[in-house]
Protein backbone atom coordinates (compact mmCIF):
# COMPACT_ATOMS: atom_id res chain seq x y z
CA UNK A 1 0.00 0.00 0.00
CA UNK A 2 1.44 3.48 -1.15
CA UNK A 3 0.74 6.36 1.60
CA UNK A 4 2.36 8.55 3.45
CA UNK A 5 2.90 8.46 7.40
CA UNK A 6 4.52 11.58 10.00
CA UNK A 7 5.78 11.13 13.29
CA UNK A 8 6.56 13.34 15.91
CA UNK A 9 10.05 13.49 18.65
CA UNK A 10 9.91 13.34 21.91
CA UNK A 11 11.35 14.58 25.00
CA UNK A 12 11.06 12.78 28.62
CA UNK A 13 10.42 16.00 31.15
CA UNK A 14 10.39 13.87 33.69
CA UNK A 15 10.58 10.11 35.01
CA UNK A 16 13.34 9.14 33.22
CA UNK A 17 14.44 5.64 34.31
CA UNK A 18 12.13 5.20 37.15
CA UNK A 19 9.08 5.11 33.98
CA UNK A 20 9.95 1.24 33.53
CA UNK A 21 9.39 0.52 36.92
CA UNK A 22 5.73 2.25 36.89
CA UNK A 23 6.73 6.04 37.13
CA UNK A 24 4.54 9.05 36.00
CA UNK A 25 6.64 10.94 33.29
CA UNK A 26 5.79 14.32 31.93
CA UNK A 27 6.53 13.73 27.82
CA UNK A 28 6.25 16.63 25.31
CA UNK A 29 6.20 16.19 21.77
CA UNK A 30 8.21 18.21 19.42
CA UNK A 31 7.97 20.28 16.70
CA UNK A 32 10.36 18.09 14.35
CA UNK A 33 9.83 14.92 13.72
CA UNK A 34 10.37 12.02 11.02
CA UNK A 35 8.37 11.51 7.56
CA UNK A 36 7.53 7.65 5.66
CA UNK A 37 6.80 8.16 2.08
CA UNK A 38 6.00 4.79 -0.07
CA UNK A 39 5.32 3.72 -2.94
CA UNK A 40 4.43 0.40 -5.00
CA UNK A 41 6.22 0.21 -8.36
CA UNK A 42 6.45 -3.17 -10.65
CA UNK A 43 10.27 -3.45 -10.08
CA UNK A 44 10.42 -7.08 -7.63
CA UNK A 45 12.88 -4.38 -5.40
CA UNK A 46 12.43 -3.21 -1.41
CA UNK A 47 14.36 0.08 -1.99
CA UNK A 48 15.41 2.17 0.79
CA UNK A 49 16.00 5.37 1.20
CA UNK A 50 17.00 7.61 4.94
CA UNK A 51 17.59 11.26 4.59
CA UNK A 52 18.69 13.43 7.04
CA UNK A 53 17.35 16.71 7.69
CA UNK A 54 19.47 18.74 5.19
CA UNK A 55 17.95 16.38 2.59
CA UNK A 56 21.31 14.42 2.21
CA UNK A 57 21.12 10.40 1.47
CA UNK A 58 22.54 9.16 4.80
CA UNK A 59 21.01 5.19 4.63
CA UNK A 60 20.17 3.39 1.62
CA UNK A 61 18.96 0.12 0.33
CA UNK A 62 17.94 -2.29 -2.06
CA UNK A 63 16.74 -5.74 -1.19
CA UNK A 64 14.55 -8.28 -3.75
CA UNK A 65 11.37 -8.89 -2.17
CA UNK A 66 12.04 -12.82 -2.63
CA UNK A 67 15.24 -12.52 -1.24
CA UNK A 68 13.40 -10.77 1.41
CA UNK A 69 10.70 -13.26 1.91
CA UNK A 70 13.06 -16.24 1.60
CA UNK A 71 15.00 -14.85 4.66
CA UNK A 72 11.89 -14.16 6.71
CA UNK A 73 11.03 -17.68 6.21
CA UNK A 74 14.15 -18.73 7.37
CA UNK A 75 15.35 -16.26 10.11
CA UNK A 76 11.47 -14.76 11.21
CA UNK A 77 12.22 -12.23 13.79
CA UNK A 78 14.38 -13.67 15.67
CA UNK A 79 16.85 -13.22 13.04
CA UNK A 80 18.78 -16.45 13.90
CA UNK A 81 20.63 -16.65 10.83
CA UNK A 82 21.14 -12.82 9.15
CA UNK A 83 24.09 -10.80 10.52
CA UNK A 84 26.05 -7.94 8.74
CA UNK A 85 28.77 -10.77 7.47
CA UNK A 86 25.89 -12.38 5.78
CA UNK A 87 24.50 -9.03 4.39
CA UNK A 88 27.51 -7.93 2.85
CA UNK A 89 27.84 -11.20 0.88
CA UNK A 90 24.60 -11.38 0.09
CA UNK A 91 23.69 -10.17 -3.71
CA UNK A 92 20.30 -9.57 -3.76
CA UNK A 93 21.39 -6.85 -0.89
CA UNK A 94 22.96 -4.10 -2.11
CA UNK A 95 23.15 -1.19 0.94
CA UNK A 96 26.15 1.68 1.94
CA UNK A 97 25.28 0.00 5.82
CA UNK A 98 25.34 -3.65 6.18
CA UNK A 99 24.34 -2.95 10.52
CA UNK A 100 21.74 -0.32 9.36
CA UNK A 101 20.57 -2.72 6.89
CA UNK A 102 20.37 -5.66 9.56
CA UNK A 103 18.29 -3.69 11.51
CA UNK A 104 16.19 -2.40 8.73
CA UNK A 105 15.63 -6.26 8.44
CA UNK A 106 14.77 -6.85 12.12
CA UNK A 107 12.01 -4.20 12.11
CA UNK A 108 9.92 -5.24 8.44
CA UNK A 109 10.56 -9.08 9.62
CA UNK A 110 8.73 -8.16 12.98
CA UNK A 111 6.16 -6.17 11.25
CA UNK A 112 5.58 -8.71 8.51
CA UNK A 113 5.21 -11.43 11.52
CA UNK A 114 2.69 -9.18 12.92
CA UNK A 115 0.70 -8.68 9.96
CA UNK A 116 1.16 -11.65 7.13
CA UNK A 117 -0.07 -9.54 4.11
CA UNK A 118 2.85 -7.03 4.85
CA UNK A 119 4.86 -6.05 2.20
CA UNK A 120 2.44 -8.47 -0.29
CA UNK A 121 3.22 -5.71 -3.51
CA UNK A 122 5.45 -5.97 -6.12
CA UNK A 123 8.16 -3.66 -5.22
CA UNK A 124 8.34 -0.86 -3.12
CA UNK A 125 10.36 2.74 -2.96
CA UNK A 126 10.35 3.69 0.94
CA UNK A 127 11.73 7.08 1.60
CA UNK A 128 11.93 8.68 5.08
CA UNK A 129 12.66 12.23 5.86
CA UNK A 130 14.03 13.83 9.16
CA UNK A 131 13.21 17.25 10.50
CA UNK A 132 16.38 16.79 13.63
CA UNK A 133 19.78 16.24 13.29
CA UNK A 134 20.00 12.37 13.62
CA UNK A 135 21.89 12.62 16.91
CA UNK A 136 19.77 14.89 18.75
CA UNK A 137 18.36 12.07 20.55
CA UNK A 138 14.43 13.49 19.43
CA UNK A 139 13.65 9.49 18.39
CA UNK A 140 15.26 8.79 15.20
CA UNK A 141 13.94 5.08 15.92
CA UNK A 142 10.62 5.81 17.67
CA UNK A 143 9.48 8.25 14.90
CA UNK A 144 10.48 5.30 12.51
CA UNK A 145 8.91 2.37 14.07
CA UNK A 146 5.64 4.41 14.66
CA UNK A 147 5.51 5.17 11.24
CA UNK A 148 6.22 1.68 9.92
CA UNK A 149 3.54 0.58 12.69
CA UNK A 150 1.18 2.59 11.07
CA UNK A 151 2.36 1.84 7.11
CA UNK A 152 2.34 -1.99 8.38
CA UNK A 153 -1.32 -1.45 10.56
CA UNK A 154 0.62 -3.12 13.33
CA UNK A 155 0.20 -2.33 17.10
CA UNK A 156 3.36 0.03 17.32
CA UNK A 157 4.23 -0.30 21.58
CA UNK A 158 4.11 -4.16 19.80
CA UNK A 159 6.84 -3.50 17.63
CA UNK A 160 8.53 -1.47 19.88
CA UNK A 161 9.13 -4.43 22.43
CA UNK A 162 10.03 -6.85 19.70
CA UNK A 163 12.52 -4.24 18.01
CA UNK A 164 14.34 -1.41 20.15
CA UNK A 165 12.40 -2.42 23.41
CA UNK A 166 11.93 0.57 25.74
CA UNK A 167 9.09 1.95 27.77
CA UNK A 168 6.71 3.37 24.82
CA UNK A 169 6.66 7.05 26.41
CA UNK A 170 8.42 8.17 22.60
CA UNK A 171 5.59 6.24 20.84
CA UNK A 172 2.95 7.84 22.73
CA UNK A 173 4.70 11.12 21.33
CA UNK A 174 5.23 10.22 18.15
CA UNK A 175 1.21 10.45 18.00
CA UNK A 176 0.25 12.69 19.83
CA UNK A 177 0.69 16.78 19.41
CA UNK A 178 0.31 17.89 22.91
CA UNK A 179 2.18 17.32 26.33
CA UNK A 180 0.98 14.08 28.41
CA UNK A 181 1.27 12.10 31.16
CA UNK A 182 3.10 8.39 30.70
CA UNK A 183 3.36 5.42 32.93
CA UNK A 184 3.30 2.02 32.10
CA UNK A 185 0.76 -0.47 34.11
CA UNK A 186 0.05 -3.90 34.29
CA UNK A 187 -2.39 -3.33 31.18
CA UNK A 188 0.08 -1.76 28.84
CA UNK A 189 0.73 2.38 28.55
CA UNK A 190 -1.20 4.57 30.13
CA UNK A 191 -1.60 7.94 27.96
CA UNK A 192 -3.14 11.16 29.96
CA UNK A 193 -3.43 14.49 27.91
CA UNK A 194 -2.18 17.32 30.12
CA UNK A 195 -1.68 20.78 30.10
CA UNK A 196 1.81 22.19 30.68
CA UNK A 197 2.17 25.81 29.71
CA UNK A 198 3.49 27.57 32.81
CA UNK A 199 3.63 31.34 32.80
CA UNK A 200 7.70 31.12 33.07
CA UNK A 201 8.30 29.10 29.79
CA UNK A 202 10.15 31.49 28.29
CA UNK A 203 12.32 31.23 30.35
CA UNK A 204 13.01 27.50 29.82
CA UNK A 205 15.36 25.94 27.04
CA UNK A 206 16.91 22.76 25.96
CA UNK A 207 20.30 22.63 25.26
CA UNK A 208 22.22 19.47 23.27
CA UNK A 209 25.32 18.27 25.04
CA UNK A 210 27.42 17.60 21.75
CA UNK A 211 26.54 13.95 22.23
CA UNK A 212 24.34 11.52 21.19
CA UNK A 213 23.63 9.19 24.16
CA UNK A 214 22.46 5.24 23.53
CA UNK A 215 19.32 4.97 25.64
CA UNK A 216 19.79 1.45 25.72
CA UNK A 217 22.86 1.45 27.29
CA UNK A 218 21.19 3.73 30.10
CA UNK A 219 19.13 1.78 30.49
CA UNK A 220 21.08 -1.23 31.37
CA UNK A 221 23.17 0.71 33.62
CA UNK A 222 20.07 1.62 35.34
CA UNK A 223 18.84 -1.72 35.48
CA UNK A 224 22.05 -3.17 37.34
CA UNK A 225 21.93 0.12 39.96
CA UNK A 226 18.46 0.07 41.08
CA UNK A 227 17.21 -1.16 44.16
CA UNK A 228 14.09 -1.24 45.71
CA UNK A 229 12.45 1.79 44.06
CA UNK A 230 8.56 2.11 45.64
CA UNK A 231 10.04 5.16 47.59
CA UNK A 232 11.37 6.68 44.31
CA UNK A 233 8.57 5.74 42.58
CA UNK A 234 5.88 7.81 44.75
CA UNK A 235 8.55 10.70 44.81
CA UNK A 236 8.85 10.95 41.45
CA UNK A 237 4.74 10.78 40.55
CA UNK A 238 4.70 13.88 43.05
CA UNK A 239 6.99 15.45 41.64
CA UNK A 240 5.78 15.11 37.75
CA UNK A 241 2.36 16.46 39.40
CA UNK A 242 4.23 19.92 40.71
CA UNK A 243 5.92 19.86 37.78
CA UNK A 244 2.71 20.43 35.61
CA UNK A 245 1.19 22.62 38.15
CA UNK A 246 4.11 24.81 39.11
CA UNK A 247 3.15 28.24 38.95
CA UNK A 248 6.37 29.87 39.79
CA UNK A 249 9.83 29.58 37.76
CA UNK A 250 11.39 29.54 41.17
CA UNK A 251 8.95 26.21 42.37
CA UNK A 252 10.01 24.52 39.06
CA UNK A 253 13.84 25.59 39.38
CA UNK A 254 13.36 23.58 43.36
CA UNK A 255 11.34 20.80 41.32
CA UNK A 256 14.09 20.11 39.10
CA UNK A 257 16.83 20.00 41.35
CA UNK A 258 14.98 17.07 43.93
CA UNK A 259 14.60 15.04 40.76
CA UNK A 260 17.82 15.50 39.28
CA UNK A 261 19.36 14.32 43.10
CA UNK A 262 17.07 12.16 43.27
CA UNK A 263 17.88 9.63 39.73
CA UNK A 264 21.36 10.38 40.32
CA UNK A 265 21.53 8.56 43.31
CA UNK A 266 19.68 5.68 41.73
CA UNK A 267 21.60 5.59 39.09
CA UNK A 268 25.20 6.89 40.44
CA UNK A 269 25.67 9.52 38.49
CA UNK A 270 26.48 13.10 39.53
CA UNK A 271 23.95 15.57 37.81
CA UNK A 272 24.65 17.20 35.19
CA UNK A 273 24.75 21.02 36.72
CA UNK A 274 27.39 19.99 39.40
CA UNK A 275 29.67 18.33 36.63
CA UNK A 276 29.96 21.01 34.28
CA UNK A 277 27.31 23.97 34.81
CA UNK A 278 27.87 24.83 38.19
CA UNK A 279 28.06 28.65 37.74
CA UNK A 280 24.55 28.61 35.76
CA UNK A 281 22.35 31.12 37.33
CA UNK A 282 19.59 28.47 36.95
CA UNK A 283 18.45 25.08 37.75
CA UNK A 284 19.72 21.90 34.63
CA UNK A 285 17.58 18.70 34.29
CA UNK A 286 18.94 15.51 32.55
CA UNK A 287 16.35 14.12 29.74
CA UNK A 288 15.92 10.62 28.85
CA UNK A 289 19.31 8.69 29.08
CA UNK A 290 21.71 10.55 31.41
CA UNK A 291 25.02 11.54 29.86
CA UNK A 292 24.31 12.77 26.36
CA UNK A 293 21.61 14.42 24.56
CA UNK A 294 19.46 17.23 25.81
CA UNK A 295 19.04 18.86 28.88
CA UNK A 296 16.09 20.89 30.23
CA UNK A 297 17.65 24.99 31.75
CA UNK A 298 15.59 27.37 33.81
CA UNK A 299 16.87 30.78 34.15
CA UNK A 300 16.30 34.16 32.56
CA UNK A 301 17.28 35.43 29.21
CA UNK A 302 21.01 34.66 29.51
CA UNK A 303 20.60 31.33 29.43
CA UNK A 304 21.62 31.30 25.78
CA UNK A 305 24.73 33.48 26.09
CA UNK A 306 25.98 31.38 28.96
CA UNK A 307 25.44 27.87 27.06
CA UNK A 308 26.78 29.16 23.87
CA UNK A 309 29.89 30.27 25.73
CA UNK A 310 30.64 26.80 27.26
CA UNK A 311 30.32 25.78 23.81
CA UNK A 312 27.45 24.47 23.45
CA UNK A 313 25.77 26.31 20.76
CA UNK A 314 22.31 24.40 19.78
CA UNK A 315 20.14 26.06 22.50
CA UNK A 316 16.90 26.44 21.58
CA UNK A 317 13.74 27.74 23.33
CA UNK A 318 11.11 25.87 25.00
CA UNK A 319 8.58 27.14 22.34
CA UNK A 320 10.46 26.64 19.38
CA UNK A 321 10.52 23.35 20.33
CA UNK A 322 7.87 21.73 21.35
CA UNK A 323 5.14 20.85 18.92
CA UNK A 324 2.90 24.08 18.30
CA UNK A 325 -0.33 22.56 19.92
CA UNK A 326 1.42 22.34 23.18
CA UNK A 327 1.72 25.70 23.48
Amino acid sequence: MSGSFHSNGKLLLTGEYLILDGAQGLAVPTSRGQSLEVKETQSALLQWYSLDEEQNLWFEASIALDEFHRLFRNSGSEMKALNADVISENRHIQTNDNAKTLRLLQLLFSARELNQNFLSAEGYVIKTRLQFPKDWGLGTSSTLVNNLAAWSKTDPYVLLQKTFGGSGYDIACAGTNTPIIYRINSGGPEITPCAFKPPFIDDLYFIYLNKKQNSREGISRYQQQKKQLSAAVDQVNRLTREAVSASTLDDFKLIMTEHETLVGKIIGIQPVQQRLFSDYNGSIKSLGAWGGDFILAAGDSNTPVYFIGKGYDTVIPYKQMVHPESL
